[in-house]
């Protein structure tokens, strides 16, 4: 009997991962290459297509497997209905307009099916992970910026345009003149991601030797204004978070992200921001680290190419 398994990809600013994955979302082959980034968006997509066809070719020559279908998760603003990309920020050279849909299933000769690389990260976790048994998952995704994804009943709620989910962008007090990413000012992203809390750290006098983020988590404990950015930055992301719970009722809030190792100082005062700004008959609600790890987007854009094979045959 033949297994039917999705190609899982994965397109991020670093690295293009991609999985073999079945039905019940395990992944039993996996390669990753770092990104081509600043090469366009045509050599991105071409670097995504030998990745996954290199896995393909991988399978047993006894066709005990066969791949029906393609789902990618990839960074910036995606169209649903046509895998095209509507917006990226410059992380990737030429990404926005890059045809990922129309250009993969003509490299791979099937269907596929292209979402948010953190929708595919969050529909991952409801369904194998961390948010598995909940009707309503909230997923944020803390690291270089900020994402965010909602998961009913093990849809993702995607919007008329594609962003549903973007919590980066709530405005918060902290953040007030400070510039976004997505040119816009005030929004969480520009305090609380990883790239924020190194700018906030120099804005507030901070050492410039100083390189990067893990470095101003590593001082805390010597340096007040490293501890005092961290604060800061982690309270400012927990009480969007917090307003975002409100309007969600989630029965579990997952965070990923690289920012999610940051440490209990970052930990305590995230958690005391949501508290802040959380209703009452919301304060129980369950704040809990991502579970899949890199596996997530994978399993989360497979078993999303499922779904809809599903409903397309």
């Amino acid at each position: 009997m033949t297994s039917e398994l999705v190609l899982g990809i994965d397109i991020g600013g670093t690295k293009i991962a991609a999985g073999l994955v079945n039905a019940a979302g395990t992944v039993i082959a996996r390669a990753e290459i770092a990104t081509p980034a600043r090469e366009g968006g045509a050599r991105i997509l071409e670097a995504a297509a030998e990745l996954g066809q290199t896995l393909r070719d991988g399978l047993d020559p006894h066709g005990f497997h066969t791949v029906v279908g393609v789902g990618v998760g990839s960074a910036g603003v995606i169209d649903p209905g046509t895998g095209r990309v509507l917006s990226a920020t410059d992380h990737l050279s030429d990404w926005a307009g890059t045809e990922i849909g129309r250009d993969l299933s003509d490299a791979f000769r099937l269907p596929v099916f292209v979402c948010n690389d953190v929708h595919a990260h969050a529909v991952g976790e409801a369904f194998v992970g961390a948010g598995r048994g909940h009707g309503t998952v909230l997923v944020a995704a803390v690291g270089t910026g900020i994402g965010g994804a909602v998961v009913i009943d093990g849809q993702p709620e995607l919007g008329t345009r594609g962003i549903a989910g973007h919590l980066g962008h709530v405005p918060i007090a902290e953040a007030d003149g400070v510039l976004c990413p997505c040119g816009k000012f005030g929004h969480v992203e520009a305090i609380s991601s990883g790239t924020a809390l190194h700018l906030l750290y120099l804005r507030n006098g901070g050492d410039p030797s100083v390189q990067g983020t893990r470095e101003i988590v590593a001082r805390t404990d010597v340096d007040p204004i490293a501890h005092a950015s961290v604060v800061t930055s982690a309270r400012a992301f927990g009480r969007a978070l917090g307003g975002v719970i409100n309007m969600v009722d989630p029965g579990v809030v997952i965070l990923a992200g690289g920012m999610i190792n940051a440490g209990a100082l970052w930990w305590d005062s995230m958690d005391a921001g949501v508290r802040e700004n959380v209703m009452p008959i919301l304060n129980d609600v369950d704040i809990v680290r991502a579970q899949l790890g890199d596996d997530a987007a994978l399993i989360g854009a497979a078993h999303r190419a499922f779904d809809l094979q599903g409903a397309h045959e």
